[in-house]
This record gives C-alpha cells, structure tokens and sequence, in this order.
C-alpha cells in the first residue's frame, strides 16, 4: 500500500510539472498521507480501547449495585421481618393479655356465681327455719292435745287430729326436718337443753332421762334444742 501511495503521488507531481526533489521528501509525504489515513482507524482503536474499560467498570459497577442491592433488600427483609416480629410478638402480648383478663374475669364470674348460690342457699334455709320455728309450737300443741286424749283415742275426732298431725310431721321430714332422738340418749350440749337434773341410780351418769320438749333440725342444723332433764 505503501508503494501504490508514493506512485500515485510520484504521478502527481509528473502531472503537476514538478519532479519530486528528493526521493526521502517522497517517502516523507507519502507517510504523511498513510498517518492520515490511518488516523481514523487508530481513533476508532483507541475509542474501542477507552469504551472497553469503562464498559468494564460499569459492568462492574452494575454487579456491585446488583450485589448492593441484593444485600440491601435482604437488609430491608431483615429488617422488615424484625419489624413484623415485634408487630407479632405485640399482638401475641396483647391477646395473652386479653386472654388472661377474659380467664380471670371468668373465674371472677365463676366465683361470684358459687357465692350468689351460697348466699341464696343460705338466706333459703334463713326463711325455711324462720316458718319452721313457727311451726313447731303447733306440733307441740298437736303432742299435747293428743295426749290428753289418750281415753278417746276411738273418737273420730281425736283420730282426726292424729292424722294430720303425722302428715306435718312427714312433711317437715320430707323438706329435712326432723326431730332430735334425746331420751335414753347421752347428753349433748349441741343438741339438747338440760332444764332438769336428778339422781337416778338405774341409769348412768349424764344420760337423759325425761324429754320435756322435743327439738328439731334442719338439714343436720339445729332449729330448736330438745328440752330434757339429765341424771347425774
């Protein structure tokens, strides 16, 4: 290529009238002409050669913002599972809270309903022996009137009166009353109310012997002591 430039430039300078002055001045232009025409081609070179580097360091910085951003996200997925962690472990302490209130609060009802029972149970049997205490005066008077009688005990009349007598009694009994066993019985101080004493060699010591009154309870409670006499 080189010798196709410096004849063609040898022919120019024939054409022109001018020899050239010297065959080194010949070689000179003609590398002359080669740098310029050469230049593009080293431009595009070097162009190539600065824009592969930067390609490089972009590509880089590429998979460094690509490793950046794959760590960032997992940083803000850590962050935001921490974040839901804590949002979750406040929900589990809020409904452990609301479930130990809702737990206490129950037991809280459970014990305020044992205590109503209780409370009515109570003022129940209150009013129960209340009526019964002012009934048994009229059994004693049944008891009295039935004993007087024992003569006539054919009468229509005193049988009359000794069935209904048995039918209180039943249904006293059947309602919990009953009457307290003392004659021939120990004395108790919880159950029987020694009005009486007396010397008495045929039964022991503090035994009843004589029922002045008889007493009743109400479901295993005391309603009214039995009256007796006790032998010392």
């Amino acid at each position: 290529m080189t010798e196709e430039i410096r004849k063609e430039t040898e022919e120019e300078q024939t054409a022109a009238g001018t020899e050239p002055e010297t065959k080194a001045a010949c070689e000179e232009q003609a590398e002359e002409t080669m740098q310029q025409e050469e230049t593009p081609e080293q431009e595009v070179q070097e162009d190539a050669a600065q824009d592969q580097p930067q390609a490089e360091q972009e590509s880089s910085q590429e998979e460094d913002d690509v490793v950046d951003g794959e760590y960032v996200q997992a940083d803000e997925e850590s962050k935001k599972g921490s974040f839901f962690r804590k949002k979750k472990d406040k929900k589990d302490e809020k409904i452990a809270e609301l479930v130990d209130r809702v737990q206490r609060q129950m037991a809280e009802f459970d014990n305020f309903r044992k205590r109503s029972e209780k409370e009515k149970g109570q003022m129940f049997d209150m009013g129960a022996r209340s009526v019964i205490e002012k009934i048994l005066p009229v059994i004693d008077n049944f008891e009295r009137g039935l004993a007087q009688a024992g003569e006539n005990s054919e009468d229509p009349f005193v049988q009359g009166m000794e069935k209904i007598y048995k039918q209180m009694l039943t249904e006293l009994e059947s309602i919990g009353v009953k009457p307290i066993e003392a004659e021939g019985k120990e004395f108790d101080p919880n159950l029987h109310n020694a009005v009486m004493h007396c010397e008495d060699d045929t039964v022991g010591d503090n035994i009843v012997v004589q029922e002045l009154q008889k007493g009743y309870t109400y479901h295993d409670a005391v309603v009214r002591h039995s009256m007796v006499k006790v032998a010392n």
